[in-house]
């Protein structure tokens, strides 16, 4: 592999020179930068990436720890984060917590150790030592989907309390009273706020959410499958499941089909979290989708602001609800929120 005194050597110019025309100075002559430049290109020659971090005190690389890379909707924001971060001259490392705070905070101090310029972050939970400590270093962070509270950090997130409204709005209008939900992890920001979105929603219709319609989920498909079948148990089951992400939703749906079920027939169903195979099942899900890209990409650049000097800005999306057959036909539409 060729070196930067190889580069010199072929171009005739002095190690220093070629440092210059790398780091793009404008103290060099145009003739010497096409030297230069024409003998990178002759030696195939690659900068020393760890090298030029030392001296500069960046590695251009951002740490993304996600909360579980097998949930289609975070594979989605991570390429996102990474397309925008390819495009503002970063590169990607991410870490998978699956769902524990502890595998969270080993990829987090590991980042940290590599000497990352920023870090972006779906918290497992409500808070953690080691963010906090990063925090409070200096290091800048955004959080993305979800967040803790009180930490003075940018926050880029979807907003889905109109859209839960629409989909209760539509479920009423189908008819449908006895409405339960699978909550997330009461720890995470999202599982809380559904929750309440949900009863919000129905209140607004005078209807109750009793403590029988509410099942505690872990946003794995498992905990869908189990909840779902608890409520299949009840005295009077309900109408309706709104699981609060979409692998908790397709465990719902393999419950009702072991019961020899069917959806919307036996059990209407509704998602959290919008993904692309929703329109394969056996029926189409009604999901409320969030606009992961977006999000993704708002998150690198709120990042990159603070990494560089700026202030990075909160940033927070609407969520909007997206209607197929599997809470039952409409009679009527439902109007949609724009905000």
């Amino acid at each position: 592999m060729a070196s930067i005194k190889d580069v010199a050597a072929e171009a005739g110019v002095s190690v220093a020179t070629v440092s210059r025309v790398l780091n793009d100075h404008p103290s060099v002559s145009a003739e010497a930068r096409a030297r230069v430049l024409a003998a990178v290109e002759t030696l195939g020659y690659r900068p020393n990436a760890v090298a030029r971090s030392l001296r500069t005190d960046q590695t251009h690389t951002l740490g993304l720890v996600i909360s579980d890379v097998m949930n289609p909707y975070f594979t989605e924001l991570a390429r996102s984060v990474e397309e925008e971060a390819r495009a503002l001259g970063y590169s990607v490392i991410i870490g998978n917590a699956d769902e524990r705070p502890d595998l969270q905070d080993h990829h987090v101090r590991n980042l940290l150790d590599r000497r990352i310029d920023g870090l972006l972050v779906s918290p497992t939970d409500g808070g953690s030592p080691l963010m906090l400590d990063a925090v409070r270093a200096g290091t800048p962070m955004v959080f993305v989907d979800r967040w803790i509270p009180g930490v003075d950090v940018p926050v880029v997130r979807a907003d889905g309390r109109a859209a839960v409204r629409d989909l209760v709005a539509h479920l009423h209008g189908l008819g449908h009273r006895r409405l339960a939900i699978i909550a997330g992890p009461a720890a995470t920001t999202t599982g809380q706020e559904r929750v309440e979105a949900f009863r919000e929603a129905l209140g607004a219709y005078g209807l109750e959410l009793p403590d029988a319609y509410i099942g505690q989920g872990d946003f794995q498909a498992e905990s869908g499958r189990l909840v779902t079948e608890g409520f299949l148990d009840l005295a009077e089951p309900p109408q309706v499941v709104f699981a609060a992400d979409n692998l908790m939703a397709l465990g719902a749906l393999d419950a009702v089909r072991a019961r020899g079920l069917r959806v919307p027939d036996d059990l209407a169903l509704a998602a959290f979290d919008d993904v692309r195979w929703f329109v394969h099942t056996d029926p189409p899900i009604t999901a409320i989708a969030q606009p992961t890209g977006e999000l993704g990409r708002a998150a690198v650049r709120a990042l990159v602001d603070r990494i560089e000097g700026r202030p990075g800005e909160s940033v927070t999306l609407p969520a909007r609800l997206v209607v197929r057959r599997s809470c039952g036909e409409n009679p009527t539409p439902v109007q949609r929120s724009t905000t």
